[in-house]
């Protein structure tokens, strides 16, 4: 939660730079986040946070929790050493959590593109109760959810399956740097600064590779909102126009500076508190010495 408030000015900058807000699209991150504070005074830098808040706890929940159920899975179909099981482990995860909380994702892009001065909707319930009456019941709430599921796979597999290689090779290799014994003597548990590492490398590599289906997302949720919001029907589609009109950088990986900058250390800290959570309830997380 602290983790997501911290970086929610950042998260707004980054839905507006997708979307190519109208009044923001030439301007680059720097001059977006002054921009805002300028027009909208500074709270408005924290425009749908209180949204991502109400998101992000079933979100992060349903996602370790269904991660350990199906590593459990697929390492009594696949096995122990197998690590095609993490990657599925992962993104099984990953699109189970975002079935489970997207239309908050969708309140929470419309709540921050809009413009004060131009306000359409008033809060979250009023967001959600205006798109599920005016634009086609809950179908209309899993707008862009064929990209997110594209996206989530690769995403959430990587980041998962990434984090757990990387822990094991750091224990593996520099067990004195970056690990402790664990109570029982018999493992090597990762100290908090690998941790943190391990977490904010898994979260820049996945982000990297699932990106455009991200800003396909934010284009398919947002197009109601945008003068050529017909163009955004499909993802396929989608992905076309936004190439064809703005390029692969300024187009499919716009905003994706922005998103290093906000994603890395929130997934570093994501992943830390999940092992440290674990610890705590004396779940191990230990690597076998000598494995």
């Amino acid at each position: 939660m602290c983790a997501k408030t911290s970086v929610a000015p950042l998260d707004r900058v980054k839905i507006l730079l997708q979307a190519h807000n109208i009044h923001y699209k030439h301007l680059g991150v720097f001059k977006t986040l002054r921009h805002i504070v300028h027009k909208e005074k500074f709270p408005a830098l924290y425009k749908s946070n209180g949204a991502q808040m109400v998101r992000i706890f079933p979100y992060a929940a349903v996602q370790f929790m269904s991660y350990e159920q199906y590593k459990k899975l697929m390492t009594n179909l696949l096995g122990q050493q197998s690590h095609v099981s993490k990657l599925i482990a992962g993104s099984c995860a990953g699109v189970t959590a975002v079935t489970c909380t997207y239309p908050l994702d969708m309140v929470r892009a419309r709540l921050a593109f809009q413009v004060t001065g131009e306000h359409v909707y008033t809060g979250i319930r009023h967001t959600m109760r205006t798109i599920f009456h005016q634009e086609g019941g809950y179908r209309a709430l899993y707008k862009g959810f064929s990209p997110t599921i594209l996206g989530m796979i690769p995403y959430a597999g990587l980041s998962f399956y990434t984090f757990e290689r990387l822990k094991l090779l750091l224990l593996e290799h520099f067990p004195s740097w970056c690990g402790s014994t664990n109570h029982s003597g018999t493992g090597l548990i990762l100290n908090v600064p690998s941790k943190l590492l391990c977490g904010g490398f898994a979260g820049a590599l996945a982000q990297s590779i699932s990106y455009p289906f991200d800003v396909a997302r934010r284009r398919m949720q947002l197009a109601e909102m945008m003068k050529e919001g017909h163009k955004f029907r499909t993802w396929y589609g989608t992905l076309a126009v936004v190439w064809r009109t703005h390029g692969v950088v300024a187009g499919l990986y716009r905003g994706m500076t922005i998103n290093y900058f906000r994603a890395i250390p929130m997934m570093a800290v994501s992943f830390s508190t999940y092992e440290v959570m674990k610890q705590l309830l004396q779940l191990d997380t230990s690597v076998a010495k000598g494995s």
